[in-house]
């Protein structure tokens, strides 16, 4: 039935071009024509104003545009027989390809036994079959040749993408209330057997827990600190996003470590100031403590000599 859907679509669409190359033909024809009838009529007597050399001229002229335009059409019209008889010898091909099929595999068994695995995966919850036994029925169907029939091949995609979502179905999003001891990575490795997909739970609580003890925070800033009695939500991750969540997680580790680098960096940079600072004021403190010392035995010396001096003056004045 789809061939000759196709085939009709086929036909009727070099029949719609046939049409349209000839009227865009005979547009172009009618162009010129009315050139010419705008020319003669601007004159109330053309015939007058045109000699015979420019009528058998402009005559030719006309005629072999018309004859360019016959050859077109004819052109056009050979391409459409080409093409519609490659489209039968296709469709001979396509004919033969089938007999040979249904003396390969019993093409009326197959599309019951089809339609029967349809109904029990399209409706699982109420079929009583179980995943491996479907499992089994589809890899049967696709054994088959039969397969490559009509619309047999895209109705199993079909059941085959159903079966997938029946045997991998989403874990039911989930609460869980952190005790102490606990990190993200363990919570995630408990959930999803996959520690690295701790991101997709820091992802859902970072902006606001479940709930949380008094005075202790409701959301989640840093993904290193949780808190005991933060309830956090869990959610359902399939394969894919679970894939996702741990590029996420590596993603953030490796722009958490280039800042810890920069910071050390910046830390490191102000500890050497502040030692540079320290060992200044310890040289300036020397510095002045030298001088201080050298000013007092500058004026020890002074006030010694001027003892002496004084003594001596006592001295003659007892003599």
């Amino acid at each position: 039935m789809k061939q000759k859907h196709f085939k009709n679509n086929f036909k009727g669409d070099f029949k719609n071009m046939k049409l349209h190359k000839l009227l865009i033909a005979l547009f172009v024809f009618s162009l010129v024509l009315g050139a010419s009838a705008t020319t003669f009529a601007q004159d109330e007597e053309p015939w007058k104003e045109i000699t015979e050399e420019q009528y058998l001229k402009q005559k030719e002229e006309l005629t072999q545009q018309i004859n360019n335009l016959k050859s077109d059409i004819n052109a056009l019209d050979n391409e459409v027989k080409a093409l519609t008889s490659d489209l039968k010898d296709k469709d001979a091909k396509v004919k033969k390809a089938e007999e040979e099929l249904k003396g390969l595999c019993d093409a009326a068994e197959y599309k019951k036994e089809l339609e029967k695995v349809e109904k029990v995966v399209m409706d699982k919850d109420k079929s009583g079959v179980k995943v491996e036994d479907a499992e089994k029925m589809v890899a049967k169907l696709e054994a088959s040749k039969c397969k490559c029939m009509g619309d047999y091949s895209s109705r199993l995609a079909k059941i085959k993408k159903e079966l997938d979502a029946w045997k991998n179905p989403p874990q039911k999003a989930d609460q869980y209330t952190v005790v102490k001891g606990d990190c993200l990575w363990k919570i995630s490795n408990k959930f999803y057997k996959e520690p690295r997909a701790w991101f997709a739970i820091w992802e859902k609580n970072k902006d606001g827990v479940v709930s949380a003890p008094p005075k202790v925070p409701k959301t989640i800033k840093n993904p290193n600190l949780i808190y005991p009695g933060q309830v956090l939500r869990i959610p359902a991750l399939t394969d894919a996003e679970k894939k996702a969540a741990v590029e996420k997680t590596k993603s953030y580790k490796n722009k958490w470590v280039k800042r810890v680098k920069k910071t050390d960096t910046t830390e490191v940079k102000k500890e050497e100031k502040k030692e540079e600072k320290k060992d200044v004021k310890k040289d300036d403190k020397k510095d002045v403590k030298k001088d201080v010392k050298k000013e007092e035995k500058k004026d020890v010396k002074k006030d010694e000599k001027k003892d002496v001096k004084k003594e001596e003056k006592k001295e003659e004045k007892k003599k």
